[in-house]
């Protein structure tokens, strides 16, 4: 038997762990298995391939006797093995696994088979139902549009879907939606769908969680002497009363006017407004002379 590389069939390095090798395994046979590639003729050569690597370097044993002997991993310990013969079939090796065990492996990864005959591919079925290709999509929206649960198109692969946006999503999350994926082969289940939110600020607002902060320039003389104030607000405007003496960086917390929480349209988080104290220029000489006079009775 000519030396195969089976580290190179499966894209791996020797030093690669058990786990490694059977990631690469079932990322390589889900994508040249011949059930997916119809048109593709040299899929099932490949997939028998992909096949025959797993089988040896993919289970511990066999892993040794192949590291040490190369091509003739086989033979190892022939000479102890009386009556066994040397003409096995091409995926049945010493101590690898069975037919039946590669079929549950596969079934246990790629979903139920269909049937057990003939083993078409060197594994059980002959009809393996497969599940269909996961998609990723990014969907952009304003930060006012997530203020509220609401119904939004999304165009994947040339189709539409019509998703519902959750109120209070946040930037980066990402949504499974169960069967809107690709379709599912010989009768296996579609795929997911999944949505990545960026969410662009388009207010003056800055969001954290379900909270909101915004910045609110007071000035001088209503900070000194106390009044009335109008602070926008996602709902609108509302008035506030500053308390004469009011402190540069003071912060007021508004209950309930922050940002919806996730999934609850009507329950929110808080706004809190800082004052920044705007501090006068271009003086004339009468604002200067009164400032003095100030100063003096301090």
């Amino acid at each position: 038997m000519a030396y195969k590389d089976y580290y190179q069939i499966l894209g791996v390095d020797k030093t690669a762990s058990q786990q490694e090798i059977k990631k690469a395994y079932k990322r390589l046979a889900r994508k040249h298995h011949p059930d997916v590639n119809p048109n593709d003729k040299t899929a099932e050569g490949k997939f028998k391939a992909i096949n025959e690597a797993y089988q040896v370097i993919g289970k511990v044993e066999n892993r040794k006797k192949y590291d040490q002997l190369g091509e003739h991993w086989q033979h190892a310990g022939a000479q102890n093995q009386s009556g066994t013969q040397r003409g096995q079939s091409q995926h049945q090796y010493s101590g690898g696994a069975s037919e039946a065990d590669f079929a549950e492996f596969f079934e246990s990864v790629f979903g139920q088979q269909t049937g057990t005959s003939g083993g078409r591919y060197g594994f059980g079925g002959s009809a393996t139902r497969f599940k269909g290709e996961d998609i990723q999509a990014e969907l952009n929206l304003l930060l006012t549009d997530v203020v509220m649960t609401h119904k939004r198109t999304l165009s994947v692969n040339g189709k539409n879907i019509r998703i519902s946006i959750p109120a209070g999503v946040e930037n980066g999350q990402r949504i499974k939606l169960k069967g809107f994926g690709g379709k599912g082969v010989n009768g296996g289940p579609d795929g997911d769908l999944y949505v990545r939110f960026k969410i662009n600020n388009n207010t003056a607002f800055r969001r954290e969680k379900n909270h909101l902060y915004k910045t609110f320039e007071l000035d001088l003389y209503t900070a000194v002497l106390g009044g009335e104030v109008l602070v926008d607000t996602l709902d609108g405007q509302v008035k506030l009363k500053v308390p004469a003496g009011t402190q540069n960086n003071s912060q007021v917390k508004l209950k309930g006017k922050g940002f919806p929480l996730y999934k609850k349209d009507q329950e929110k988080g808080d706004l809190y407004i800082n004052y920044v104290v705007k501090i006068p220029k271009d003086l004339s000489a009468q604002e200067i002379d009164l400032f003095k006079q100030l100063k003096a009775l301090s």
